[in-house]
């Protein structure tokens, strides 16, 4: 096969062209170009009568695949593409990035071009021809170009391409990691080319938006920075310094508060951003942000501008987008739905039933009720008795032992309205009645219980609301309509939370650089754990896509919130610090994810497919090696030594 292959390629040179007989009477000859081995520019008619803009400016081609209609029957037309399929020796589907146009070799002519019909799918061809309609009753109306072909009078091979590791049509499954190693061979698929073309024309909007109607300076910052305090992980730059290092910078937060301290009063910039961590569906180690900052507003007035910005460059396939978007607080969101990125598709919210286990002899629910800062909540899903078997209810139970340690109560509310639960025989039916009345439970329907501290059976409920609503849809019941889109501001964070690993100390919410909420300003210095913030999440279906804030403009309060509350060495923000003391104004910003936001509007399941070049959960590229191993000698001017593991007996791994 490679050697018939080869001996194609050979024959089917760049330079060469079949012509149909008669064609050469027409015109139709090419001189090569011996410099380069192209067509000269004077002797194709092509050139001459293309348009110049568009798709097909400075092209060789007159069409793309995609865009022939019925209206360009009896035009001679010049494509470029790659063989998607050959059908009978005499049919060649041809595809780029627009679409696919078949081409028929005419009888007159198959001696000439016989050889086109052996050339290996994925083939990078020129075709010149003739359009005409299809004949009666071979149309597919499945296809935006159904209703003609090209007549083909001139065929050119491009390239050859070789035995590939997997065929370029939709319906051929491939694992990630395939797809990641093969990247170039996968940005190929219809669904990638539609996700990178609208990536771009989403942000040409962006910069259209807020540059053209309200006056923003897109500035592009550095990438190679200091490390700062607190915060995701950094990744780390070797300088030939000895011992210093540069570092990938998380965000742009501060060069963009440097920027409204110099003036420059509106800034925006497409960011690229940099977090060592692992990697997730919604999130990998490098990502970008459009992010905004803007002097002189309130929170108010951001969230107008960014309500303005996502109706400018949301697609109009998608529909139609109504602001305001609505807005909770973030007690309300986790008294209700258990996360601070409530997904408002559908209901089963949380229900506080703690009252009603108040005298009841079941011990473990009496004392959460008893105990300070102590619960019982419940969630109902309706339905759930019906669709789900034992092994979804076993699911339930262990996701709540795994990630949080808690045990839960899941009862059944059978046909008759009883329950089939432990609890059942501890309980009296008034309780029950109670029960079902504050969660509107009724036969068929689920309720999942769990009591203890209300900072641990919140997010336990807001987790196990999410995992129920999967299981439902992967037995095919409708919760959430895929094709509806729910923003949703979430405000009045707390400016602080407890750390995980060191509970008697704080960290930021958001970052260290958030204003404190001006009815709790007072209270930053005496209780800082009490104090809410100027910070706002933008929540679309469920996930965050962008956070921002109105920032600390005083240099003697972002002192004290780094030193005396967050305990952080401040002289690494000396910089910050005397920018603030320098004039500052005041100031807020956001930041939205576009990867995630343009993830979501195509539906894909992760980030990786709006991106060109994404890294692997590992943080890996399979295309290329990276992260690679460096030579000694090559990191010897970087003063590193690398200190390898070693096997339990002793040798280097």
């Amino acid at each position: 096969m490679l050697s018939k292959v080869g001996n194609l390629a050979r024959v089917l040179s760049r330079e060469t062209t079949w012509h149909v007989p008669g064609m050469l009477s027409q015109g139709w000859w090419r001189v090569p170009d011996v410099s380069f081995g192209v067509t000269s520019r004077a002797c194709d008619p092509c050139r001459a009568s293309q348009s110049t803009s568009g798709p097909n400016s400075f092209s060789v081609r007159s069409h793309t695949c995609g865009e022939l209609r019925s209206t360009h029957v009896g035009e001679v037309v010049t494509l470029c593409g790659w063989i998607q399929y050959q059908r009978h020796g005499i049919f060649v589907i041809l595809r780029d990035f627009s679409g696919l146009t078949q081409v028929i070799i005419p009888e007159e002519s198959r001696t000439e071009l016989k050889a086109f019909c052996d050339v290996p799918v994925e083939s990078v061809i020129k075709v010149t021809g003739k359009v005409r309609h299809r004949p009666p009753g071979q149309e597919n109306l499945n296809m935006p170009t159904g209703e003609i072909e090209v007549c083909a009078e001139s065929m050119e091979m491009l390239n050859s391409c070789q035995k590939l590791p997997f065929e370029i049509k939709d319906f051929v499954t491939k694992t990630e990691s395939l797809r990641m190693q093969y990247r170039y061979l996968d940005l190929r698929s219809s669904q990638m080319q539609h996700n990178l073309r609208l990536r771009s024309r989403v942000v040409m909007k962006i910069r259209d938006y807020l540059c053209n109607t309200h006056g923003f300076v897109d500035v592009e910052t550095p990438t190679l920075f200091k490390r700062t305090p607190g915060g995701a992980k950094e990744f780390l730059v070797p300088s030939r310094d000895p011992g210093r290092f540069y570092s990938l910078p998380q965000s742009p937060q501060q060069f963009k508060q440097l920027l409204m301290v110099a003036g420059i009063d509106r800034y925006f910039q497409i960011a690229r951003c940099y977090r060592d961590e692992s990697s997730k569906p919604d999130r990998q180690p490098e990502f970008t942000q459009v992010d905004i900052e803007m002097s002189f507003v309130d929170q108010a007035g951001i969230q107008a501008l960014i309500e303005g910005l996502v109706q400018r460059m949301w697609p109009e396939e998608k529909g139609s987008v109504s602001t305001p978007f609505p807005s909770m607080t973030y007690e309300e969101a986790m008294r209700d739905f258990g996360v601070d990125k409530p997904d408002t598709r559908f209901g089963m919210k949380l229900v506080n039933v703690t009252e009603v286990f108040d005298g009841t002899d079941v011990l473990f629910l009496r004392d959460a009720h008893r105990r300070a800062g102590g619960c019982v909540q419940a969630i109902c899903v309706v339905n759930g008795a019906k669709h789900l078997k034992n092994k979804d209810l076993e699911s339930i139970n262990h996701l709540a032992l795994d990630h949080f340690q808690q045990e839960i109560s899941v009862v059944v509310v059978k046909t008759d309205g009883t329950w089939k639960s432990p609890l059942s025989k501890m309980l009296p039916e008034s309780v029950k009645q109670s029960v079902h009345q504050l969660t509107k439970a009724q036969p068929g329907d689920l309720l999942i219980l769990a009591a203890g501290q209300q900072d641990v059976v919140r997010p336990l409920l807001g987790k196990l609301r999410l995992h129920c609503a999967n299981l439902l849809e992967e037995k095919g019941v409708a919760v959430r309509d895929p094709t509806a889109f729910h923003f949703l501001w979430v405000v009045d964070f707390p400016l602080f939370l407890p750390k995980e690993e060191e509970p008697g100390e704080l960290e930021s919410a958001h970052h260290p650089f958030t204003a404190p909420h001006p009815e709790d300003a007072d209270r930053l210095f005496s209780e800082p754990h009490m104090v809410r913030s100027q910070h706002f999440d933008l929540v679309l279906n469920g996930c965050e896509i962008g956070g921002g804030s109105i920032r600390i403009h005083d240099a003697s309060v972002q002192k004290f919130v780094l030193e005396k509350v967050l305990k952080e060495d401040s002289s690494l923000l000396s910089h910050l610090l005397e920018a603030l003391a320098s004039g500052a104004p005041p100031h807020g910003g956001i930041a939205l994810g576009l990867d995630r936001l343009l993830s979501i509007i195509v539906g894909a399941s992760s980030i990786r497919d709006v991106i060109a070049f994404p890294k692997s959960f590992r943080g890996h590229d399979l295309m290329s090696g990276a992260p690679g191993f460096v030579p000694k000698d090559e990191l010897r001017p970087y003063h590193i030594d690398v200190k390898w593991p070693t096997a339990g007996d002793g040798t280097k791994q």
